[in-house]
């Protein structure tokens, strides 16, 4: 998997989960409102990169998706805090759960969809 794909999908997980939680929550739909929330989460997502080196393999569950996805959270966590922004226990559970589900997700299915198209190969 090329890694400009690979990083467009978990920068989409990121927007996918900043989108949703503003609409559930009926937060202004405002581009500036849309921004201060999800630039923590998407510096967090290109920290993950950094740190697991996720361009080697970036469809990989381990190291990369682990990496990136408890990054992705505990950075942008930490990002939020240091800006005043609310860290609540039940935002930073529901965060884990679906960007978890999400980054690791899409590694998931990529993996299993290597692993058909390899045996219909062999």
């Amino acid at each position: 998997m090329r890694n400009g794909v690979a990083g467009l999908l978990d920068v989409c997980c990121v927007l996918v989960f900043i989108a949703i939680g503003r609409a559930t929550h009926e937060e202004a739909a405002g581009l500036a409102g849309y921004a201060a929330t999800v630039w923590p989460f998407l510096v967090g997502v290109g920290a993950g990169w950094v740190v697991s080196r996720a361009w080697r393999r970036p469809e990989a569950l381990v190291p990369a998706g682990v990496a990136v996805w408890v990054t992705t959270v505990a950075g942008g966590m930490a990002l939020r805090a240091l800006s005043g922004e609310g860290t609540a226990a039940a935002f930073v559970i529901v965060a884990g759960v679906f960007l978890g589900s999400t980054l690791l997700g899409w590694r998931l299915a990529a993996r299993l969809a290597g692993v058909r198209t390899a045996s219909r190969q062999g």
